[in-house]
């Protein structure tokens, strides 16, 4: 479990897996630093063993329209998004590809795929997640490391606690479930990606948007 400033968030969650019977700890990433991807694997492998898989779910957001947007803020969810998720597989992936097997799932959206309007800058790191995603499949395929990319829609954290009812009724009438996703809804098929289930599944982008892009 890494983190980059939430360490409490982090601690409680290495505390339910460990009261569940798991193991688990929380390791400092930040996804900015060329060095640290690195340096959280060696930590991880070192407290838990070697790693069976990768999800990749740093992200972060600077919306903006994009005739109006400096090229600092254009950067932001590049560098953490994609950037940073390109370090967390080449960490991991070397590791994975000399022991033969592996998987890498990586926390893309919907957005990459479709746009987003104000929205530019991230729509566009997710869209390079995509492509990140099937090149390192087809590398790091053929050493057994299975590689894949989720792609929620608006899922119910956090972020969307703040929204004023009105746009979150907006959001939910998108979907045709009428109704926006949980984090439960993109935990499962990350957990089946990450298992045995999933062995002959590699390149995939998996959109988990209850029909938000039908």
């Amino acid at each position: 479990m890494t983190y980059a400033a939430d360490r409490d968030g982090a601690e409680a969650t290495v505390a339910a897996v460990r009261d569940l019977g798991g193991g688990a700890v929380a390791v400092h990433l930040e996804a900015g630093d060329p060095a640290s991807a690195a340096l959280a694997v060696d930590a991880v492998e070192g407290g838990l063993g070697p790693l069976d898989a990768l999800v990749a779910n740093a992200g972060t957001t600077a919306d903006g329209v994009a005739l109006r947007m400096p090229d600092a803020q254009w950067r932001a969810p590049l560098d953490v998004n994609l950037t940073g998720t390109f370090r967390a597989v080449r960490a991991v992936g070397e590791r994975m590809a000399a022991r033969g097997s592996g998987s890498v799932v990586l926390l893309g959206s919907v957005v990459g795929t479709h746009g987003n309007a104000g929205q530019v800058n991230y729509s566009a790191s997710k869209a390079g997640m995509i492509g990140l995603m099937r090149t390192a499949a087809r590398e790091l395929g053929p050493a057994g490391v299975r590689v894949n990319l989720v792609a929620p829609g608006f899922i119910l954290t956090r972020l969307t606690d703040v929204l004023p009812d009105d746009q979150r009724d907006a959001l939910r009438r998108g979907a045709a479930l009428d109704r926006l996703g949980t984090p439960e809804d993109v935990a499962g098929p990350v957990v089946f990606l990450c298992s045995a289930g999933a062995s002959f599944i590699h390149g995939a982008v998996i959109e988990v948007d209850g029909g938000l892009a039908l």
